[in-house]
C-alpha cells in the first residue's frame, strides 16, 4: 500500500468526531492547512505523548493557519474520554472500519513482541488549503511530532498566504 502523492488532492474523507459529528476534509478547503495524523490507539502511551504535544502547540498551530485532525480505528466514545482525560484540544475522528487510513496507505502490517498483525502505521499528512497533500511523515517520533510538523509548515511555506 503506497502513500498518496505529493502535490495530488488528498483524498477526500468524511469521519465521525468525538461528539458525534460528521467532518469532511472538505471543510478546511482554502481556510486552513490541515495536519492529518494516523496513530494506533487512544489513551495508549505513545499515542498520548504524541496527542499532548499537538495539544501544547495549539496556540503555535493556530498562528500557522493549521488544524489537525487525529485519526484512529478507536470507537467514538472512546474519543470523547481520550480528549476529556488529556484535555486536548483539537478533533480527533473515528476511522473504525480504517477505510479512511487505507486511503492514506497508513494501514498496513507490523510487528509487535514477535506477532504480526494489521494495524494502524503511525502516519501524519500535511495538507495545504488548497487540498493539496504537501508533506508525508512516515518516521514519526511521538516526543517531538509537534515541533516536526510545525518544521514542516514553515519548510512549505504554508506559515503565509500559500
Amino acid at each position: 500500500m503506497a502513500f498518496p502523492k505529493v502535490g495530488n488532492l488528498a483524498p477526500a474523507f468524511t469521519l465521525t468526531d468525538q461528539d458525534g459529528h460528521k467532518v469532511s476534509l472538505k471543510d478546511f478547503r482554502d481556510s486552513y492547512n490541515v495536519v492529518l495524523y494516523f496513530y494506533p490507539k487512544a489513551m495508549t502511551p505513545g499515542c498520548t505523548v504524541q496527542a499532548c504535544g499537538l495539544r501544547d502547540s495549539q496556540a503555535e498551530l493556530k498562528k500557522l493557519d493549521t488544524v489537525v485532525l487525529g485519526v484512529s480505528p478507536d470507537p467514538v466514545a472512546r474519543l470523547g474520554k481520550f480528549i476529556e482525560k488529556q484535555d486536548l484540544n483539537f478533533t480527533l475522528l473515528s476511522d473504525e472500519d480504517h477505510a479512511v487510513a487505507e486511503k492514506y496507505g497508513a494501514w498496513g502490517l507490523k510487528k509487535f513482541m514477535g506477532r504480526e498483525f494489521m494495524g494502524i502505521l503511525r502516519t501524519t499528512f500535511v495538507i495545504g488549503k488548497d487540498g493539496r497533500l504537501k508533506h508525508v511523515m512516515d518516521k514519526v517520533k511521538t516526543k517531538t511530532h509537534h515541533d516536526d510538523v510545525i518544521a514542516v509548515i514553515r519548510e512549505h511555506g504554508l506559515d503565509s498566504a500559500g
